[in-house]
């Protein structure tokens, strides 16, 4: 029936070339129908949204690691720090260093006013 149609309209159009007249209201055959512009758009759509996430995702996550690279470069020059000062006081504490102090502030050695403190 499909080909008997198509066949009819071939013999049609033959026929109205050979008058001489030419169809000026031709019909468009429409590859993409309105529901598959539909989808595509909300496929579109959906592309475009989901890498706003992906890329939005990724900023943060580069912020953060950011922050954490500052974080333990700040953490680093703290123990730095920490340890100098730990240093200077191990110098600073030394036996010789009191003793000198104490000389200069006009204290003397007397082994009698020395109590021993021992441990229980």
């Amino acid at each position: 029936m499909g080909n008997l149609a198509r066949k009819y309209q071939q013999e049609k159009h033959y026929e109205q070339q050979k008058s001489g007249q030419v169809l000026t209201n031709k019909e468009k055959r429409i590859w993409i129908t309105p529901g598959e512009k539909g989808l595509g758009l909300i496929f579109g759509a959906m592309v475009c949204f989901g890498a706003y996430h992906m890329i939005s995702a990724q900023a943060s996550i580069y912020e953060v690691k950011k922050d954490i690279v500052s974080m333990e470069k700040t953490i680093g020059e703290q123990k730095k720090v920490n340890n100098d000062l730990k240093m200077q006081v191990s110098e600073l504490s030394t036996y010789e260093r009191i003793w000198e102090k104490a000389r200069d502030l006009g204290l003397k050695l007397n082994e009698n006013n020395v109590k021993v403190v021992r441990d229980k």
